[in-house]
């Protein structure tokens, strides 16, 4: 099927200017030529939504995006700005209009939108006010389908079970985790990071958990960076073989201890991460990583949406769980 992002590349323009060509955004500055050119191209490739995709009365729908974190914070962690922008572009293709908010949950902006999408976590009180906007609403990335409302999560279970197969399959029996902690958007909830207790469950079965082994702070490469430095000087000779960490921040830092202290990666220390985004690529060695799909969760939050707005009457609350990926590189063997 083709879509709007296939319709940029050919153009060489970005997503939201083909969006606003094909919708005849008077207020949008460019050329004739390229209009035309957008045009041309979306007949060509087969394109045809932007000929149905006013509404009979000329109001384009607008879905509120919420981020939890700020745009600075966002700008550090390029797994919830991956999110965000997948929504931002399936929206746009669906024919959606964006209102972006960045951690501000009583923003005026969210009450002109006709549907919700909250991206990270939430409180259970945060939860219900953004209930009483009457709006369909999805949560990305946090599993809210007890509390009765439709989620977009990831299989973080089978992903620590991949990677702790991944080792014992190699013969290790003593393995290590770096463990981040979250409070939700308000910080009235800390959160217990599913991946370690599902570490924790998965080990114990196999009598080889070992509490020694694991340590937890905060999802950043500086804790990631003294987590390891920690177990290092705690653990001298006997820091394990090989360590899971719970995402590609933590584990930058903790490569960065490694190397300080001259241990071999991955002949002495073997590194698996979680999420995949492009820094495990631009680190020495490459981080091998669980690939999280994070366009695919901002496509099916903003396709529930769509559903939502379409079939209001036979709508209920669901959850979409996306699978992983093991992808091995050169800090682990």
């Amino acid at each position: 099927m083709v879509t709007l992002k296939d319709i940029a590349q050919k153009t060489k323009l970005s997503t939201a200017t083909v969006s606003r060509v094909l919708k005849e955004d008077a207020n949008l500055s460019v050329s004739p030529d390229t209009r035309k050119k957008v045009f041309a191209i979306a007949q060509e490739l087969g394109y045809t939504k932007h000929l149905s995709k006013q509404r009979p009365d000329s109001i384009i729908r607008k879905i509120g995006i919420l981020q939890w974190y700020t745009e600075s914070r966002e700008l550090d962690d390029l797994y919830y700005y991956s999110i965000r922008i997948s929504l931002e572009q399936r929206a746009l293709e669906l024919g959606y209009d964006i209102v972006r908010c960045f951690h501000n949950i009583s923003s005026p902006l969210l009450k002109e939108v006709d549907a919700l999408i909250a991206i990270g976590k939430f409180s259970q009180q945060q939860m219900t006010e953004l209930a009483h906007f009457h709006k369909p609403l999805v949560f990305v990335d946090f599993d809210t389908l007890a509390d009765g409302f439709s989620c977009v999560t990831t299989d973080f279970n089978r992903s620590v079970m991949q990677v702790i197969d991944h080792y014992l399959e190699q013969g290790i029996r003593e393995i290590g985790m770096i463990a981040g902690q979250e409070e939700t958007y308000d910080k009235e909830v800390t959160l217990l990071d599913p991946r370690l207790r599902t570490f924790k469950q998965y080990l114990s079965a196999r009598d080889l958990y070992q509490d020694r082994f694991v340590f937890t702070g905060a999802f950043t490469s500086q804790s990631g960076y003294q987590l390891m430095k920690e177990a290092i000087d705690k653990l001298g000779d006997d820091l394990p073989t090989a360590f899971f960490v719970a995402n590609d921040s933590l584990a930058v830092g903790a490569l960065r201890a490694l190397h300080e202290a001259q241990i071999a990666i991955p002949n002495r220390v073997q590194i698996i991460t979680f999420n995949d985004t492009p820094i495990t690529k631009q680190v020495y060695p490459a981080l091998s990583s669980i690939t999280v799909f994070t366009e695919e969760m901002g496509i099916q939050a903003v396709d529930l949406v769509d559903t939502m707005l379409k079939k209001p009457t036979t709508y209920h609350p669901r959850m979409v769980k996306l699978g992983t990926q093991l992808t091995l590189r050169g800090s682990s063997l």
